[in-house]
């Protein structure tokens, strides 16, 4: 795997660790508990901080790597509709986040499914 690569899923992986560990197991970001709670109910913050820990490692890993880079992109399109309808006056950059996770998802698709060959 070229360089490129590893800090790219380095830096994809850092993006759910942070948002999993500080902002929702750690509760630093009080906003993501709110986010979640008018979403799904008050019970669910730390269980999805800690699947979205367990995602960072399973990227690092690059076991079923397109698997694990299918399912980040459908979780972050669905979380981002989600809160785009139901909660945008939570969000960071509010009705325009959905810009932001495209970007991501973007990110996420070039880098697993783009060949080497292909990019430089």
């Amino acid at each position: 795997m070229k360089v490129w690569r590893v800090v790219i899923n380095v830096g994809i992986s850092l993006v759910w660790l942070i948002n999993g560990l500080f902002c929702k197991v750690l509760n630093l970001v009080p906003r993501h508990k709110m986010i979640v709670t008018r979403i799904l109910g008050d019970d669910y913050t730390v269980a999805i901080g800690i699947l979205e820990i367990l995602m960072a490692v399973w990227i690092l890993t690059r076991i079923k790597s397109r698997l694990c880079a299918v399912t980040q992109m459908l979780v972050v399109a669905i979380m981002n509709i989600l809160e785009f309808i139901l909660v945008p006056d939570l969000l960071l950059f509010g009705h325009f986040n959905i810009v932001v996770a495209s970007c991501f998802i973007l990110v996420i698709f070039l880098n697993e499914f783009i060949s080497d060959a292909k990019l430089p």
